[in-house]
């Protein structure tokens, strides 16, 4: 296809040429608003890598209820509406790595950026939290 061809194109289809230009200018916003937001993103395998490998610290920021369900082995639980980084359980964990999981991924987010924007270095988050580990085939334990 030429470069005249596209703009004919373009100019045929003005709908359909806007809906294109809408569509990559959010995909390229998304993908460089991912690369600055100042923690990392980590699939279930990779959660366990960390964990085995580096001792990550392991928060748990869902419901009590929820975490009392299900949550990840050897995972703290710090409910969101009591979240502060400078709680004594992160404090001490300032330059190791943590990582932050919640049920869907929602809540953890917002705890991974204000762990990142109290100068944590080393902050990762669980991407689409629990419901990713469950469906990994990875196991849960309950209780507290």
């Amino acid at each position: 296809m030429s470069f005249d061809a596209l703009i004919a194109f373009a100019a045929q289809s003005p709908i359909l040429s806007s809906i294109f230009v809408v569509l990559t200018v959010a995909l390229v916003y998304t993908e460089v608003a991912r690369l600055f937001v100042g923690y990392k993103t980590v699939s279930p395998a990779q959660l366990t890598d960390l964990i085995n490998r580096e001792s990550a610290l392991l928060v748990d920021v869902s419901a009590i209820t929820e975490f009392d369900k299900g949550h990840i082995l050897g995972s703290k639980h710090v409910a969101m509406s009591q979240f502060d980084p400078e709680n004594k359980l992160l404090a001490k964990a300032k330059e190791l790595p943590v990582a932050v999981v919640c049920r869907t991924g929602q809540s953890s987010s917002e705890a991974a950026k204000r762990l990142h924007k109290a100068g944590f270095t080393r902050v990762y988050w669980l991407n689409d939290g629990l419901n990713a580990w469950v469906q990994a085939d990875l196991p849960l334990t309950k209780g507290r």
